[in-house]
């Protein structure tokens, strides 16, 4: 049984390069919640919900078949990590895990409205809720890994940029609103009314809330400027760490020896043997 456990764990979690059946498993898993992404729009479209209802729950039963399949089997794997290695609260942490609330979140969609009665209007809510399953792509991307281990890393350096661009919201929705509410009372009704304007006019989105006074057109200017500086801030954290992640990440992948990929160097080769062919 232990042999088989940390087999389905190979294959769910750490399949190496030469495992075939690992890969397959994860570009089964990976086409299947692309294909149930695409159900789900096409599900919103009402002449193809209409007429193509009957294979569209057929798919959406046996896709919760397996995604439910999967996490029971990545609760009962969790174990071969050493972090949850006791057998009950060991795969009660691994519950806990953000991986495993989103594989939990693909699947109660699915399963609440059989257990409780909803009205329409949420039960629409809740299989648009479906569309999380897109999030699970990112346990097989590498890409996805390297960001969040990004998002990891600066926290603190994001953070300080989120405080920054809130004060600079907060403060643009007040000077903006003493600008323009006499002007135009029914459009800037208040601070937090106002507050939709700045994050727009930072962002550069540009809604139909525009001033009309001179003062808040030279406002309305000097928001539109510190919001590209703002939001480049965060982008050139996040952009640099991406790099820099990935630098690294490659510079594990290459055999300082003979410069090829690790997947490509035999693993019975020694350095020394690698070493020699290059110098051959």
């Amino acid at each position: 049984m232990a042999g088989l456990r940390r087999r389905t764990f190979t294959l769910l979690e750490e399949p190496g390069a030469a495992d075939r059946a690992g890969r397959a498993v994860q570009v089964f898993l990976v086409s299947l919640i692309a294909l149930n992404v695409l159900a789900v729009m096409a599900d919103s479209v009402a002449s193809v919900a209409e007429e193509w209802a009957r294979p569209l729950r057929v798919f959406e039963i046996a896709s919760v078949g397996v995604f439910t399949a999967e996490y029971l089997l990545r609760i009962w794997v969790a174990a071969e990590r050493a972090e949850y290695g006791r057998p009950v609260l060991g795969r009660l942490r691994f519950l806990f895990t953000p991986l495993a609330i989103l594989d939990l979140l693909a699947v109660l969609p699915f399963y609440l409205p059989l257990l409780f009665p909803f009205d329409l209007r949420y039960l629409r809510m809740l299989r648009m809720l479906r569309m999380l399953r897109m999030a699970k792509l990112g346990r097989y991307s590498r890409s996805v890994r390297i960001l969040r281990d990004v998002l990891a890393d600066h926290k603190n350096e994001l953070l300080a940029a989120a405080s920054l661009l809130a004060s600079v919201v907060v403060m643009a929705s007040g000077l903006m609103y003493a600008a323009e509410h006499e002007a135009q009372p029914a459009v800037f009704t208040s601070i937090p009314a106002t507050m939709w304007w700045a994050v727009a006019t930072l962002s550069t989105m540009g809604i139909d809330m525009r001033p009309v006074t001179p003062l808040g057109k030279i406002l309305a200017s000097l928001i539109a400027v510190c919001g590209i500086l703002l939001f480049a801030l965060p982008a050139g954290i996040i952009g640099s760490g991406f790099v820099e992640k990935y630098m690294e990440a490659r510079k594990g992948r290459i055999c300082p020896h003979c410069g090829k990929s690790l997947e490509e160097v035999p693993a019975s080769a020694s350095p020394a043997e690698n070493s020699g062919k290059r110098r051959g």
